[in-house]
């Protein structure tokens, strides 16, 4: 018989252990009252379904392995957003590396793969670090496809030097492009102006699927996110309108900074705007004392990997597969 059991999770006294386990397979570390507090932001779980019979809503359900000495050794969830694509869900499944091999896994994920079912999902979508063989082999073997690979980057700060590459930020006001941060132009009108910039923008970005989220929503998750202040979300103007963007997400424990989204008006793409913002990006992080910036581009998309890794010299670091399950 299993030494384990499977059951709901407790919020939020199980966050204290299932922080320990996220801390596994997150590129940066979290905790257990950053975890309750992203959840305590959300209603609750609202499924149904379109004409089409997709499924639709959002819900988010947890479950944890409990050993017999009643600590948690693994953890899942299973959740979409009103904005995912009709018919997905995404999860994540993590397992104490101590005792993965012994059926945990296997048990967590019928878990979850049988809540898909029984809500009628047609796609399960779980994301996994390209050098973890072992979970990707758990995957494939349980009929996931690769369908994406996103790519890490890190800029070490303290041996960076930009030369010329400052140089894009006057050539850009030169042409008449003014750098402001939210800071300068606060309120519910410059966010809105924002919001429609990366309404517009977000769909470029390769493998991005379903709608984008309403402008409270975006709010919450995005620009009043905890790490990002006003002052680090840096805007690129022509005249009154919003052009560019770049905003900065700070990690309390790390103090790293992550490029938490960087996105150009159609119109304005090929000036170099976006290298512009970019570097704008870099001088906050020095100033502020950050040991370094990471960044996750999709593998097709070039634009950004090329400013990225080949003007601003990001190190490539092992990436994650977007694997998909077909449950038609």
């Amino acid at each position: 018989m299993p030494n384990w059991i499977i059951r709901k999770l407790q919020q939020p006294d199980d966050f204290i252990e299932v922080a320990q386990l996220l801390n596994l397979i997150w590129s940066e570390p979290t905790t257990a009252e950053q975890l309750n507090e992203d959840e305590d932001k959300i209603p609750p779980g609202q499924l149904h379904y379109n004409e089409e019979g997709q499924l639709m809503g959002w819900d988010r359900p947890k479950w944890v392995a409990e050993d017999e000495h009643g600590q948690v050794v693994a953890y899942a969830i299973a959740w979409r957003a009103p904005w995912t694509e009709p018919g997905a869900l995404i999860y994540s499944l993590v397992v104490d590396p101590k005792i993965r091999g012994n059926g945990i896994g296997n048990d967590l994920y019928d878990t979850v793969y049988q809540w898909a079912v029984q809500v009628k999902a047609s796609r399960l979508i779980g994301y996994m670090k390209e050098s973890d063989e072992r979970s990707l082999a758990f995957a494939e073997r349980r009929n996931h496809v690769k369908e994406r690979h996103s790519f890490e980057s890190v800029l070490d700060l303290a041996t960076f030097d930009g030369g010329k590459l400052e140089e894009s930020i006057q050539i850009a006001e030169r042409a008449g492009i003014q750098f402001i941060t939210l800071a300068d132009e606060p309120g519910e009108v410059s966010e809105r102006k924002l919001h429609e910039l990366y309404k517009i923008t977000h769909p470029d970005i390769p493998g991005y699927s379903g709608d984008f989220p309403w402008f409270e929503e975006w709010k919450k998750w995005s620009i009043s996110q905890k790490g990002v202040r006003p002052e680090w979300i840096h805007i690129a103007k022509d005249g009154e309108r919003y052009i560019g963007v770049v905003t900065l997400q700070q990690n309390e424990q790390t103090r790293a900074m992550y490029h938490e989204y960087t996105g150009v008006l159609p119109e304005y793409r090929g000036r170099r705007i976006a290298l512009a913002l970019k570097m704008i990006g870099v001088q906050t992080a020095r100033n502020y004392g950050v040991p370094y910036l990471k960044t996750h581009n999709d593998s097709m998309n070039a634009p950004m990997l090329r400013i990225n890794r080949d003007l601003i010299g990001f190190r490539a670091e092992p990436g994650s597969y977007k694997m998909v399950c077909d449950l038609r």
